[in-house]
């Protein structure tokens, strides 16, 4: 029983992927453009992606939904092999997908749920408020730990990526055109993911090197925000 089922869930683990990969484009595409325009294209940039994705509907079935597909998905499977543990636990795809499982939940509380808490000090932050300004912010504060967070998501989400794009190529397109992905093929994609990661993280280091701009007033509701995080909150390093 359980390992009939794990076609159905590699299949369900699969379907998400496209609207991930669009997610991510717009979403990495913010911190990119740092590198040419700094924090004020990047705020810019990310206000128009949150037009793509953001909504009560929109962000629920295009990024919500097909990340709890995709991440339960996956789990499952994993608990049906008959070795969930073996060996292959341990693959560039499965390490890089433990480490976005373990920063992406930070990073999604503090960026997305607790600005919208209501009460003083932060007063629900608008969204012209939670820009780049507020990343920048973070960032001077807590440099070391705001550099393992970012360096741990972009890495481990475009590792994932370049290595999942392997998987779904021999599944779905390799027999279909007769063309393998070769050993080649994978240096060159995990080439494109380094090099994609390093500029972001680049932007994400122009921003940081920024003086702040907002009032005082808007910067004790940004410290009030990370401060509502463990991460943030536990041991000021």
């Amino acid at each position: 029983m359980r390992r009939s089922s794990i076609p159905y869930l590699t299949a369900a683990s699969h379907l998400p992927t496209p609207f991930l990969s669009a997610f991510l484009l717009v979403h990495l595409s913010a911190p990119l453009l740092a590198n040419v325009g700094g924090s004020s294209m990047s705020s810019q940039v990310m206000l128009l992606g949150r037009e793509y994705y953001q909504g009560s509907k929109t962000e629920t079935w295009l990024v919500f939904a097909p990340a709890a597909l995709h991440v339960s998905a996956s789990a499952l499977k994993r608990l049906c092999m008959p070795k969930p543990f073996s060996q292959s636990s341990f693959s560039l795809l499965r390490i890089s997908a433990y480490i976005v499982a373990l920063a992406l939940p930070i990073h999604f509380v503090t960026n997305r749920l607790y600005p919208t808490i209501p009460e003083l000090p932060i007063a629900a932050l608008g969204p012209s408020e939670l820009d780049y300004e507020f990343v920048k912010f973070g960032l001077q504060k807590w440099p070391w730990r705001s550099a393992l967070l970012y360096t741990g998501l972009v890495g481990g989400t475009l590792i994932h990526s370049a290595e999942g794009t392997a998987i779904l190529w021999e599944k779905y397109v390799s027999k279909r055109i007769g063309e393998r992905w070769d050993a080649a093929r994978m240096s060159k994609r995990r080439t494109q993911a380094a090099v994609i990661a390093l500029l972001t993280l680049s932007g994400i280091f122009v921003v940081w090197k920024e003086d702040l701009t907002p009032l005082s007033s808007l910067l004790s509701r940004f410290d009030a925000t990370y401060a509502s995080s463990f991460f943030y909150r536990w041991y000021r390093w």
